[in-house]
């Protein structure tokens, strides 16, 4: 028996690795029924089969933008996790407008629905690119959090907690770097970096899955949870993608071409997890840190008293211990990405 046993979920957006990372998860635990809305009814069709058409499982098409779509979705539901979102930089950077329809308006769309249909808990994940944000993507995702937050503390007589996440780069994920780089090796003997010294936050998927679940149980509400990752110089997680990829597939290291581009637009070399101003509300859990809302911090300040409070500053990408390279192969043959 678990949190989620015997629950009515729905997961928006939940197609995608993160999604499908969640749902092995959840079904552990026995919920009455797992909803899976999203647009994308190829991706829906794929992971029916993969889940050979479980009587627990309903798959919805919708968009979180369509608001009716979503309430409807939302009905007699318990648990939501809101995992949509537009999330490449560049395409948020030159289409601004459609990243605030799916990562803010979507947002304010599910918190409507969840307090319409009064339901438990809300999840929202959200990035390490929301803290002081330089680019679009980052803005909306910040806003997104500014709305879940006040959201839990002006619902009324609404029962149900809303809750965000903030994500670093999950490692092996549809869109990340690691199978691009895999792939680039294989069919033009090159991999295209941006800035040799750009440092990420990296988390596994099975972390980012732990932090969603434990978010969704743990939470009183309003809290930003922080999971504390190593960080990874974009360099040195190149070579390491190169040297063994090129061991598996008999290729000489000399043919493969490290070229470096330069910064795409909207990115920096380095991310935040936490500002300091954060850092100051903020309670160590061990593994993650849960971020109180600055606004009303001293109203769930209360539940983590048996907590020691955070060090006060910045974390920050630049200033954190960085993995050497070889804790960087480590890593990624542990997780089976290399």
């Amino acid at each position: 028996m678990g949190y989620y046993t015997g629950k009515k979920i729905l997961i928006i957006g939940g197609t995608g690795t993160i999604g499908h990372g969640l749902i092995k998860e959840l079904i552990v635990q026995k919920p009455k029924v797992i909803r899976i809305l999203s647009r994308d009814e190829y991706k829906q069709f794929i992971m029916e089969n993969e889940l050979n058409g479980g009587k627990n499982f309903r798959f919805l098409i919708g968009d979180v933008r369509d608001y009716e779509r979503v309430e409807r979705a939302m009905n007699d539901i318990d648990i939501v996790f809101n995992l949509a979102a537009m999330k490449h930089v560049p395409a948020c950077e030159y289409n601004p407008g459609e990243a605030i329809k799916t990562n803010i308006i979507g947002m304010e769309n599910v918190i409507k629905a969840a307090m319409h249909n009064n339901v438990e808990c809300v999840v929202f994940t959200s990035s390490d690119k929301a803290i002081n944000p330089a680019n679009s993507y980052g803005a909306t995702k910040l806003l997104a959090e500014k709305l879940v937050q006040a959201a839990n503390f002006n619902k009324g007589n609404c029962r149900t907690k809303f809750v965000a996440v903030r994500f670093g780069n999950v490692m092996g994920s549809r869109g990340s770097v690691i199978p691009l780089f895999k792939k680039q090796i294989e069919e033009n003997r090159k991999i295209t970096v941006t800035d040799a010294e750009m440092t990420r936050f990296m988390m596994t998927l099975s972390q980012a899955v732990s932090l969603i679940i434990d978010a969704g149980e743990k939470s009183i509400g309003g809290e930003a949870f922080v999971l504390k990752m190593p960080v990874i110089k974009l360099h040195d997680l190149a070579e390491v993608v190169v040297e063994e990829t090129c061991n598996k597939l008999n290729i000489k290291r000399e043919e493969v071409d490290l070229q470096t581009i330069g910064l795409r637009a909207g990115e920096r070399k380095f991310e935040e997890l936490m500002t300091m101003e954060e850092s100051e509300v903020a309670f160590d859990l061990g593994n993650m840190y849960a971020v109180l809302p600055l606004a009303h911090s001293n109203s769930c300040g209360d539940g983590y008293q048996k907590y020691k409070k955070a060090e006060v500053g910045s974390y920050n990408s630049a200033d954190e211990n960085i993995l050497s390279k070889e804790e960087v192969r480590i890593l990624l043959k542990r997780e089976g990405l290399v």
